[in-house]
């Protein structure tokens, strides 16, 4: 049996990505495209070292994929994982269940229907569980130009140093960053203000994860002591993690948003982003007024808030993705707009 939250995804493509990003932990993905693995997996795409969902629902799995990247069907690759995986289901009909009712804790079996739903009764719920100690580095390490072998590139033209506090990084957070020449140390969950500053960094990365962001007390407690002492950008978690620092809270969303096409407005500017989503919370933008933060960004699907700023303190965040693994590009500029405020 598998056990975990029933989320969907509305991504057509990007599927390797989301097995492997850690936001997912603890979580049965269901995709609502009908036809998942049609480029198959590849030795490249991963975002951590492992597959991080629970479990896997598709309409259909691509038995015979094409692309010259590929190494293996997503079938394979889930047995070779050991992954409990589902296909021939209406997802979307699944998904219309979801969008109705909210994300609910469900269990993947083969056995016995009432034994099995026993089971998922007696297990705590996803809100209960903390999954950043699951999904964090146990020890800092270093990330380089080549962003595999985690090793500092000591020929390469850095610009800057970036301290990542590790709550489910993705790996192509650290690349995007050494793409503008930012190399960057991840640290623990667990690192305290001091531990983070002793790296003697130009910034802090506050990274994406898993869970309830109100069970991280420790982390906000980091980010409350690191606010005016050194530059922040906090991306999906990590605007949670911002936001409950300088005295803000969070909810659950009924069933979240997660998929590559997720329209956001910027406030400042105008402008329309079209961005890649993964999160099951949200900030209350009513617990901000009078903590210093202001919103700047808004989902113009359903108006929750997509950005903060702590403009005195230096610190920035949104709650999407712009390394955008997978999803589009149009968001990738926060990583350099990031650095040039390093610079000054």
């Amino acid at each position: 049996m598998a056990f975990g939250e029933l989320v969907f995804n509305t991504g057509m493509t990007g599927y390797q990505e989301v097995l492997s990003d850690p936001s997912y932990a603890g979580q049965i993905v269901l995709f609502t495209y009908p036809l998942i693995g049609n480029y198959g997996i590849n030795d490249d795409d991963f975002e951590s070292d492992r597959v991080q969902p629970s479990a896997v629902v598709v309409r259909q799995a691509c038995e015979h994929p094409s692309n010259w990247r590929s190494r293996k069907s997503l079938d394979q690759f889930l047995k070779d994982r050991g992954v409990t995986s589902i296909q021939g289901v209406d997802t979307r009909a699944v998904t219309q269940r979801i969008r109705g009712e909210g994300v609910t804790n469900a269990v993947i079996t083969h056995g016995d229907p009432d034994e099995a739903f026993a089971a998922l009764q007696a297990r705590p719920s996803y809100d209960e569980t903390d999954f950043v100690p699951l999904v964090s580095t146990k020890a800092p390490y270093a990330w380089g130009y080549s962003g595999k072998e985690h090793l500092f590139n000591p020929e390469g033209d850095y610009r800057a140093t970036v301290a990542v506090l590790d709550c489910g990084v993705k790996w192509n957070i650290l690349r995007r960053f050494a793409a503008v020449g930012v190399r960057t140390v991840v640290l623990p969950h667990s690192a305290t203000a001091a531990e983070v500053l002793a790296w003697n960094p130009d910034g802090v990365l506050l990274s994406p994860g898993p869970g309830d962001p109100a069970r991280l007390p420790g982390p906000v407690a980091c980010v409350r002591d690191l606010l005016g002492n050194i530059p922040i950008l906090g991306i999906c978690l990590g605007n949670q993690l911002l936001c409950q620092a300088v005295g803000g809270t969070t909810y659950k969303m009924p069933f979240g948003h997660r998929g590559a096409n997720h329209p956001v407005k910027d406030l400042d500017l105008g402008t329309v982003t079209i961005t890649s989503q993964n999160h099951g919370y949200a900030i209350d933008p009513a617990t901000l007024e009078g903590t210093g933060a202001r919103v700047t960004q808004l989902n113009l699907n359903d108006g929750t808030v997509e950005g903060i700023e702590v403009k005195e303190a230096r610190a920035f965040s949104i709650q999407y993705h712009p390394e955008a693994a997978p999803g589009p590009w149009d968001a990738r500029p926060y990583f350099a707009k990031f650095v040039e405020s390093l610079r000054s």
